[in-house]
């Protein structure tokens, strides 16, 4: 019986991705076909083992849009989004789709991936990479190896996407930082790591437990300046308090 479920299962993931793809591409010739089934196989890899992945952690329920991604259909929805917002903002050089209109790679497998929605429509999402043999994406530009030494389970924040961005603190902004606070408090996080451009750090240093591991003069493919910044959520400031977990 268990088989069957499983079986089941995975037949109902298929036929979610074969739509989501087949409305994307055009296939014009063998090779692209052949392109396109590894692509198939390793998308229904990437989703099965992150709904695996996230469904093990502990997750606080009570608000009802804000959520991890525990369906096929929530994750399509998010790697939607993140090629949509990218192709606009022209981020696409640095993080490209691995299937045209879906943005994911091999680090989602062990990532909580966290969205929030409006009026039923996932309108923003982020995800907090746990380390593991792949190491962090971010590593393609400094080591955290000293981190390692230093801290038992680190993580990078990665693929904060919002739909629609606006002046001052967008409120899907601010729930996706309350996520990320509460899965770093009730799953023994010690340190979060990420990268932002350095005309946000006036924003992020005021949440209290910030500082700068490396200034960079680029970040891969987009020239302008970004900091490998650190972040611990449990040391969080009254300003962050206030205004994200109010």
């Amino acid at each position: 019986m268990v088989n069957l479920i499983k079986n089941r299962s995975l037949n109902e993931l298929r036929g979610v991705i074969q739509k989501s793809v087949y409305e994307r591409i055009n296939v014009g010739n063998q090779n692209r076909i052949l392109d396109l089934f590894n692509q198939r196989v390793f998308l229904e890899k990437t989703i099965d083992e992150t709904i695996t992945f996230n469904k093990k952690l502990t997750w606080d329920v009570s608000n009802q849009d804000l959520q991890l991604t525990t369906t096929a259909e929530e994750l399509i929805e998010v790697f939607k989004l993140r090629s949509d917002v990218y192709i606009e903002i022209k981020y696409q050089n640095e993080f490209p789709d691995m299937i045209e209109g879906l943005n994911f790679d091999k680090y989602d497998k062990n990532s909580a991936i966290i969205y929030h929605k409006n009026d039923n429509e996932i309108t923003s999402t982020v995800r907090v990479i746990f380390d593991s043999r792949n190491k962090l994406p971010s590593e393609g530009k400094f080591s955290f190896d000293y981190m390692r030494e230093k801290y038992n389970t680190i993580g990078e924040i990665s693929r904060l996407i919002v739909k629609s961005q606006t002046s001052g603190l967008n409120l899907d902004f601010k729930n996706l930082l309350k996520g990320v606070h509460g899965l770093f408090i009730n799953n023994d996080i010690d340190i979060t790591i990420s990268g932002i451009k350095q005309e946000h750090y006036r924003l992020y240093s005021k949440f209290g437990g910030i500082l700068v591991e490396k200034e960079l003069d680029s970040y891969g493919e987009l020239d302008i300046p970004f900091l490998i910044i650190s972040w611990d959520p449990s040391l969080a400031s009254k300003f962050f308090r206030r205004s994200f977990l109010g």
